[in-house]
Formats: structure tokens, sequence, C-alpha cells
């Protein structure tokens, strides 16, 4: 399993700040979630940026869900 945190927007489109999916591409799980803000979303893969959303994450990666943020 692939533990996913999410923080902020995100944690609030997914109703949980952290869920457990089964491994695969990037992509697929970010399907998953069915969220139009989870895909506009940066994602960290065990704590490093990751844009290739065809990685693919194993059993024990961790991966972050960071919503666009704004700021000036």
């Amino acid at each position: 399993m692939v533990t996913v945190q999410l923080f902020a927007a995100a944690r609030e489109a997914v109703g949980a700040s952290t869920v457990s999916v089964a491994s695969g591409a990037l992509s697929d799980i970010v399907a998953g979630f069915e969220s139009p803000v989870v895909d506009k979303c940066s994602f960290l893969v065990n704590g490093i940026a990751e844009e290739d959303r065809s990685r693919l994450l194993v059993d024990g990666d961790t991966l972050d869900v960071l919503p666009p943020f704004a700021g000036g």
C-alpha cells in the first residue's frame, strides 16, 4: 500500500488527511480521487518532487498531495 498524505484544499476535497491506496502509477492514484482539486496538485514521492505522472509507486512509498498555493 501507498500512504497518501493530503494537505489544505486537497484534504478538504477528499475528506481525509491520510489514506492508503494500492500501488500503481501516480496518474492512476490521482484519478482514483475523482477530484479536480487533486488533479491540479503538486506531488512529492518520498519527500521528492515528482512531475512524471507515469511514475510507479510501490508498497511503502509515501505520496504527499499539495494543492496550488497563492501568495504574494
